[in-house]
């Protein structure tokens, strides 16, 4: 139905644009209500900052409405997110029992007759997607990195482009907005290979549904009524599981928007496929990784030496961290262990560096963690990546193997980073601390490998449904690459009669109701 009314405007870029503004709006009510007015006033807000920016007389100025649109947008980002943990904590450490009120909801209520509780609050859908794409026109703006939109109607559209507003790729400005001004365009290649990526996406979609349901839900939910090397096997399904929902939406979207004429940028580069923690988060959620790199490590300093914003990003999370225990006893530990640290920096030169450099590393994992959300697990598991890139670039310096580029050696990396990854995800995936600590009981106390064979007879399915996945991630990026452009070639009759086939085989597979994707909730 979208694309016979786009059909009609695809012609004409204004007609265009306001179509699909019209669909991803719709798009976003359906999937949000009432958050819509959240969405609206995020365009019409950056878009008010960004018009004084380029207006902007003085460098002072522009360094105020920046201020102002980044201000605006974290702290709406921070309501919706950590508005509970707030007052979990503020209640903890005062000792009082004061109750949550969501001051959204009752304007709501006043305005517009809704009936929505004044003691709950809902995170809108993409929330931290649609925030960060905002941030990164006015931060654009004010590098002069990008020209400003014709209208605001244009700038809603960048916004919220429906294929990829909820859960990504994050798309930035200066990647995307002169791409609303060019002609539409679109090769029988480009859309034998949007077909494929909509056909991949859905696949993966189906199989990461399985995996779910089948095996990695139940482990994680009650990991008590499993051995060990059953609980091991769920940590490794649930790497492929995370990779398959998450990448399988952003493979939609990337075909979806192709047929539409746009192009996103890929999101993930086979990511088990690294060799190192670094490599990883260059080849996973590509869009968020790079978006911290640009908007937040290289302005802390990157990797040459600390700077103000790095100590007060430090600060910040020593904040959240107090917040979290509601014990002010850790923030009289953090600030100990940061007097320390800057002692030894005016002691030794050699130390002074090494913080600066590694400092922002940790930030930007850190605050990546909490991105996902306000909990211990999250801080955790960003910690312990942020530990894994500072470990591997101290390990390159005496590295016997950094050179060495022969598949045994890279085999072994891989499967050592994938472990790593695997087993962070286990702070990720778990609901609360009693279920990590229970996940670690049963892989040390019950791991007895000799039920091995009886476990893969009983999850046989599950378990070539996963080694299939594993096999197909692994497949060399050439002959990845020549099948993709062999099925864009083929004629359409192929192309249905794959696709056909492959919706039946996805079938057979589905378990009840399809599961929310995974990175909706962010």
């Amino acid at each position: 139905m979208v694309l016979g009314g786009y059909s009609l405007v695809y012609k004409t870029p204004k007609r265009r644009t306001a179509y699909l503004l019209a669909v991803s709006l719709f798009f976003y009510f359906k999937t949000s209500g009432i958050f819509l007015l959240l969405l609206l006033f995020t365009i019409c807000s950056d878009y008010f900052w960004g018009r004084k920016i380029v207006e902007a007389t003085s460098t002072g100025k522009r360094k105020f409405y920046l201020t102002m649109s980044v201000l605006l947008n974290l702290i709406l980002l921070c309501y919706f997110k950590y508005a509970y943990f707030f007052t979990e904590s503020y209640n903890q450490l005062l000792e009082t029992n004061v109750p949550f009120f969501n001051h959204f909801a009752q304007f709501s209520n006043s305005f517009f007759g809704t009936s929505f509780s004044v003691t709950k609050l809902l995170v809108p859908v993409g929330v931290s997607f649609f925030t960060f794409q905002s941030l990164s026109y006015t931060i654009d703006m004010y590098r002069k990195k990008v020209e400003p939109v014709r209208n605001v109607m244009d700038y809603g559209f960048f916004v919220c482009f429906f294929p990829h507003l909820v859960a990504g790729p994050i798309v930035k400005a200066h990647d995307f907005i002169d791409q609303i001004y060019k002609p539409y365009e679109l090769s029988r290649r480009d859309f034998g290979m949007a077909l494929f990526w909509i056909l991949n996406g859905f696949c993966k979609k189906i199989t990461a549904d399985y995996i779910a349901v089948n095996f990695v839900d139940r482990i994680f939910d009650n990991p008590n009524y499993y051995s060990g090397p059953e609980v091991a096997s769920g940590i490794f399904g649930y790497s492929l599981q995370i990779y398959m929902d998450f990448s399988g939406y952003t493979d939609m979207a990337i075909g979806l928007a192709l047929i539409l004429g746009f192009r996103l940028k890929p999101n993930f580069n086979s990511p088990y496929k690294a060799a190192s923690t670094s490599e990883f988060w260059k080849r996973w959620h590509i869009s968020l990784s790079s978006w911290l790199q640009e908007y937040l490590y290289f302005p802390l300093g990157g990797n040459r030496n600390g700077s103000l914003g790095s100590y007060v990003a430090l600060g910040v999370i020593f904040i959240f961290l107090v917040l979290l225990t509601g014990e002010l006893w850790l923030l009289y530990v953090l600030m100990v262990l940061a007097s320390l640290l800057a002692m030894a920096a005016l002691i030794s030169l050699k130390i002074k560096q090494a913080i600066n450099t590694n400092i922002n590393l940790m930030v930007t994992m850190l605050l990546g963690g909490l991105w996902h959300g306000s909990s211990w697990l999250f801080v955790i598991w960003g910690g312990l990546n942020g530990i894994g890139l500072v470990i591997h670039k101290l390990w390159q310096k005496i590295s016997p193997f950094k050179n060495n580029e022969t598949w045994p050696v890279r085999v072994v990396m891989i499967a050592v980073t994938l472990t790593f990854i695997s087993f962070t995800r286990i702070f990720f995936r778990s609901n609360d601390m009693a279920t990590v600590q229970m996940i670690f009981e049963r892989m040390r106390f019950h791991s007895d490998w000799s039920l091995l064979p009886q476990i893969i007879k009983g999850y046989a399915t599950v378990f070539a449904v996963m080694a299939i996945g594993y096999i197909i991630h692994w497949i060399p990026e050439p002959a990845k690459q020549k099948y993709r452009l062999w099925f864009a070639d083929m004629p359409h009759a192929g192309q249905i009669m794959i696709a056909v086939m492959l919706v039946f085989a996805m079938y057979q597979l589905m378990s009840g109701e399809m599961q929310p994707f995974i990175y909706f909730q962010f």
